[in-house]
């Protein structure tokens, strides 16, 4: 079995679960493409390699929970052990939005994906993360998912009223809570890491490049002794 550090990016075969992956492939990490989608899945893999850069590819499907587990399967067969997993890939749904109009079908889905599904691949990888020696746990959130300020007037994300997205990433954050303190004895540390507003398929605008908003995540997942938080590029984010 390798020795190397290895790492699972979700969602991994473009926008910033791909520039995550690469970046982490530059550090010198053995990266796996999580990515429901094979032929995506491979072709990100090629992408990689055409830069010099080794990665393998895995069927992790959030919307198809045993994936999950057939993936830890082969990691464990093949590495032992996972040093890191990068929680990042979600949905977003145009038919949610505001409390009183949202698509229910939307924001079920939504929810389905991004936290239940990015629960069943954390479950299904800890007992790998636990066989390395110190084992990193990065959820890439939003700062829509703070409840600080999604009821601060004075906050420009204060009229994005997303009711399943919003309420996902709020999901999120508390699983970052609840894990960290699960895993407080262990040498894992859990973060909440929110990329800032980067333009990709999923928000199709932003101001800030998949590179740039990569950046974050990538360090939280590399090394740190941050445990529990909610971070982004410019320090904390209040819950």
């Amino acid at each position: 079995m390798r020795k190397e550090r290895v790492a699972l990016v979700t969602g991994a075969n473009k926008g910033i679960g791909l520039e995550i992956a690469r970046q982490l492939a530059q550090a010198g990490i053995h990266v796996i493409i999580g990515a429901r989608d094979e032929g995506r899945g491979r072709a990100a893999v090629d992408v990689l390699a055409a830069q010099g850069l080794v990665a393998d590819y895995l069927r992790v499907d959030l919307d198809d929970l045993p994936s999950a587990e057939a993936a830890a399967i082969r990691i464990k067969a093949e590495h032992g052990k996972l040093d890191i997993l990068v929680n990042n890939a979600g949905i977003f749904d145009f038919a949610d939005g505001p409390p009183g109009a949202a698509s229910i079908d939307a924001v079920r889905r939504v929810m389905e994906v991004n936290f239940i599904g990015t629960l069943a691949v954390t479950q299904a990888m800890l007992p790998l993360l636990r066989q390395a020696p110190a084992g990193r746990i990065v959820n890439v959130s939003s700062s829509l998912g703070s409840l600080t300020l999604n009821g601060d007037p004075a906050s420009i994300y204060y009229s994005q009223r997303f009711i399943g997205y919003n309420a996902s990433k709020a999901a999120l954050n508390l699983l970052t809570i609840q894990l960290a303190e699960e895993l407080r004895d262990t040498p894992i540390t859990v973060n909440s890491v929110s990329p800032g507003f980067v333009k990709t398929d999923l928000t199709g605008r932003g101001i800030l490049t998949p590179e740039e908003g990569a950046k974050c995540p990538v360090q939280y997942a590399l090394a740190g002794e941050e445990n529990g938080s909610f971070v982004e590029a410019d320090g904390k984010t209040p819950w």
